[in-house]
């Protein structure tokens, strides 16, 4: 992350949090998108046994590239510049993906990808992905250890295929001159949770930035069976949460802030929100595009909109979307999902600087 574009967020972050104030305080409704998510396809060539989306039986019908694209100047038009997460499913398994992020690139539209880190295993992709200059690059990993990774993930070798491809990411970025950061993206489960604290090392060394935890959500069979900690072992649990906090404090690039990883054990333990992370924000923040143009604030919440019928701005200030804000503000489900989970003024600083740390490193 440069520093100007690093100015720039900031800016934008300060002001979405003082519309956020006033929203709470007065009900005045001039909050705007600050977290931008776009789900541009459904379909996956992993079978992570905490998901479901690879299970399907169908998959709703996909907006086009130039749909997404008019989707995206729309937003452009009403907020101006901005920063937009690709995601799936598996985005590169998007016919025309990298034409969309070259859009991006060509339309002052900062873009990343959260992705299974399968694709980088082809250089040719490699290159067209750090050629359209992303902003960041999100890859899920479960652990260091093959074993655990490919079990969780449901995919054989998908361990050395993917630390292959940050290599040749990592590569590729050096030789562009660019400092875009890998984050990579555990889910953290009981297989993997005891050994969270040696990844920060790591990831390092393979090549990429910083880390970011996502507490396994209920959803699966499996999960429930096999993969949810448990109170017999939430002394472990708090323990390794203990130690990536140590981490932290001392400079490791874990992205997290203190708040959510603190409130582990209230999420295994299945418990309400704790007051330190109320009121929830998501509904004056989140601007959740789905692979067939519904808008979201809230997965646990309906639409607000379609972006193939309505106009960014139409959608953000209309009468859904206000219902939802006064809905989402008054939820107290714990949400840890890195895409709802709350992040406070000082945790964006704290993570801006982590990541402009971690490129300097690289």
């Amino acid at each position: 992350m440069k520093a100007r574009d690093f100015i720039s967020l900031g800016a934008k972050h300060v002001r979405n949090a003082l519309s956020e104030e006033l929203y709470l305080r007065t009900g005045r409704d001039v909050t705007r998108p600050a977290a931008i998510f776009a789900e541009v396809i459904e379909r996956c060539n992993y079978k992570c046994r905490y998901c479901d989306y690879w299970r399907r039986p169908n998959y709703r019908d996909e907006m086009s590239i130039a749909e997404w694209q008019r989707a995206l100047l729309s937003l452009k038009e009403f907020i101006g510049a901005y920063h937009v997460e690709f995601a799936g499913g598996e985005p590169y398994l998007k016919k025309g993906f990298i034409d969309l992020v070259r859009f991006c690139r060509d339309n002052d539209i900062h873009w990343g990808v959260t992705t299974n880190g399968g694709a980088y295993h082809n250089k040719k992709i490699v290159a067209q992905t750090v050629q359209a200059n992303p902003f960041n690059i999100n890859i899920s990993i479960d652990s260091m250890d093959p074993k655990i990774h490919d079990y969780s993930r449901g995919v054989e070798n998908s361990l050395t295929d993917i630390v292959q491809g940050i290599r040749n990411i990592s590569d590729m970025r050096r030789s562009e001159g660019l400092e875009f950061p890998i984050i990579i993206k555990p889910v953290v489960h009981k297989l993997n949770f005891r050994r969270l604290p040696e990844m920060v090392e790591w990831i390092q060394e393979i090549g990429a930035t910083a880390l970011s935890f996502q507490p396994v959500e209920m959803g699966t069979s499996e999960v429930e069976d096999e993969l949810w900690i448990g109170e017999d072992e939430m002394e472990d649990l708090i323990a390794v949460r203990d130690e990536l906090l140590r981490l932290k404090g001392g400079g490791a690039p874990i992205l997290n802030g203190e708040a959510v990883l603190n409130a582990w054990p209230n999420h295994f333990r299945r418990e309400k929100a704790p007051p330190e992370v109320m009121p929830c924000r998501i509904g004056m923040r989140n601007y959740f595009i789905r692979s067939d143009g519904r808008l979201e604030v809230c997965w646990f919440f309906k639409p607000i909109g379609n972006v193939r019928t309505q106009t960014a701005r139409e959608i953000w200030y209309g009468e859904e979307a206000r219902t939802r804000r006064k809905e989402t503000v008054a939820c107290d489900k714990l949400c840890l999902f890195t895409c709802l989970s709350q992040r406070t003024l000082t945790d964006k600083l704290k993570m801006g600087l982590t990541l402009m740390a971690g490129n300097q490193s690289n």
